[in-house]
């Protein structure tokens, strides 16, 4: 398909008529996905940052996908809770909408070239938890890697909960990285736990899942670097799960990260 043909199919939250085809590298897919992120800025949309999908080596087999990948994040995709940590997020015209919670960085500076884990501690300004709705316009999220990167990296909608700042949490980079690797969370929807995990789960911690994208972000040619008030999130500590409006899902993330709800509405 073209990136029209991708664009439109996003737009009204339909199933694509067929996979792509067999041969369809992972550098051709990302070439697509930066062509579809060039007609949603002509059209008005502006990039917010970026989400870093496949970071959950325990989920990988399942579907069938043993990388990260990644995508851009929306003015029209992202949700910033204001106050103490509820929001409702629209799911139309999402595509078969699966919820994950996520941790999320801000970034305050670009990151100088070959950065460590302390420069890139030094460019982050806070730490929130996070749900990504992710999707998939394969009928039953059954997809090749070079699919999900075409498709926009599978996201569709973000809220970000109450932010912390780094400073006020860790002194270094080594802290952060040990404070969110040992980060949990408890995923509930009318409450009942339906799933639970750790910071551990997603590339050793949420820090290194951010400076392995980093390093594929410019590796990518022609991709925009990691610039200053860009979000990220960072990838899902549990399976991602189906959701529909009008249904309540609650994080419980623990310290120094904060509980976050979402209700979702159709419009």
């Amino acid at each position: 398909m073209s990136p029209q043909d991708l664009l439109r199919h996003i737009d009204n939250g339909a199933l694509w008529p067929a996979p792509l085809r067999a041969d369809f590298s992972i550098a051709a897919a990302y070439q697509c996905a930066l062509e579809v992120r060039r007609l949603r800025i002509a059209r008005g949309e502006l990039p917010k940052g970026y989400k870093i999908g496949f970071t959950n080596r325990t989920i990988w087999s399942r579907y069938q996908v043993f990388a990260p990948i990644w995508g851009t994040v929306w003015s029209t995709t992202l949700t910033l809770c204001e106050g103490e940590g509820e929001g409702e997020v629209t799911l139309a015209p999402s595509c078969q909408p699966r919820i994950e919670p996520e941790v999320v960085f801000g970034i305050k500076a670009t990151p100088p070239a070959d950065a460590s884990l302390d420069d890139l501690f030094n460019a982050i300004e806070w730490i929130a938890p996070g749900f990504e709705v992710v999707q998939s316009h394969l009928p039953d999220w059954k997809f090749k890697a070079a699919d999900t990167i075409a498709d926009s990296g599978l996201h569709a909608r973000l809220l970000v909960g109450k932010r912390v700042a780094v400073a006020d949490v860790a002194a270094n980079a080594a802290e952060l990285d040990a404070l969110l690797a040992a980060t949990q969370v408890r995923l509930m929807t009318n409450d009942q736990l339906v799933d639970q995990g750790v910071g551990a789960n997603v590339l050793d911690s949420p820090l290194r899942a951010l400076h392995h994208f980093l390093n594929e972000l410019r590796a990518c040619p022609g991709a925009p670097d990691l610039m200053p008030g860009d979000v990220v999130t960072t990838g899902t500590l549990t399976d991602a799960w189906p959701v529909k409006a009008g249904e309540r899902w609650t994080g419980e993330f623990s310290l120094p990260l904060s509980s976050l709800t979402v209700i979702f509405q159709m419009h």
